[in-house]
């Protein structure tokens, strides 16, 4: 059986660079304060956005009052997708041949919905998709729409029974460690793409790999 192929989508799909957000912000902070979002950690403020239980509005709202915050709308709307890059072509022809070959395909992303509109515009603009990336995938599973978020176990439990998917059928392809650490917990097979690793030059080789995790060799 073809494995079942699991995508997150910031670092995977898309390209992002979590740094450019906190410097946005802080050209915008009376004080030039820096807002605790990264990588690897957030505050709450980011982790309520992203699980669906505040408004754009209020999103906003909260940058202003927490990081003091001079901005209009369109100025922090532009500094909270900073971090968004680019979507390379090559990387939805190689899902889209994987699909053709019989993968069941899947996104798994912590997200909010302003990046959704964003990068759904983006996609709809360069590539013509009208339901964004869930053009290219069999199903999509946004933090803000579920209501639950990475790193914990739950929003994965929650795909997978959407999905009909045995966790040892999965391989799970993902940039942040903490939510790698969760896969693995539970069962799912990772390819781990830390930088310099891509989609494009990872994936095939993970996959030739499974069910053992592909282990790439040091430069």
């Amino acid at each position: 059986m073809l494995p079942h192929l699991l995508f997150d989508f910031g670092g995977v799909i898309i390209d992002i660079d979590y740094d450019a957000t906190p410097a946005a912000m802080r050209r915008l902070s009376r004080a030039g304060g820096t807002i605790a979002f990264s990588q690897a950690q957030q505050a709450e403020l980011f982790d309520r956005f992203e699980t669906g239980q505040l408004s754009a509005a209020e999103f906003r709202a909260g940058l202003r009052e927490a990081y003091d915050l001079d901005a209009t709308d369109a100025e922090l709307d532009a500094a909270w997708h900073a971090m968004l890059l680019d979507v390379p072509a090559e990387r939805l022809a190689l899902i889209g041949e994987l699909r053709r070959q019989g993968h069941q395909t899947a996104l798994l992303s912590n997200t909010n919905a302003l990046h959704i509109a964003e990068i759904n515009q983006r996609l709809a603009t360069k590539y013509g998709f009208q339901n964004g990336i869930a053009d290219v995938l069999d199903r999509v599973f946004y933090s803000q729409e579920v209501g639950l978020r990475k790193p914990g176990e739950e929003i994965f439990h929650h795909a997978l029974r959407e999905m009909n998917w045995r966790a040892a059928d999965v391989l799970f392809i993902e940039d942040s460690p903490q939510h790698v650490a969760t896969a693995r917990r539970l069962g799912l097979r990772v390819l781990h793409l830390a930088p310099p690793l891509t989609l494009t030059t990872a994936l095939p080789e993970a996959l030739r790999a499974f069910p053992r995790e592909y282990a790439p060799t040091p430069a």
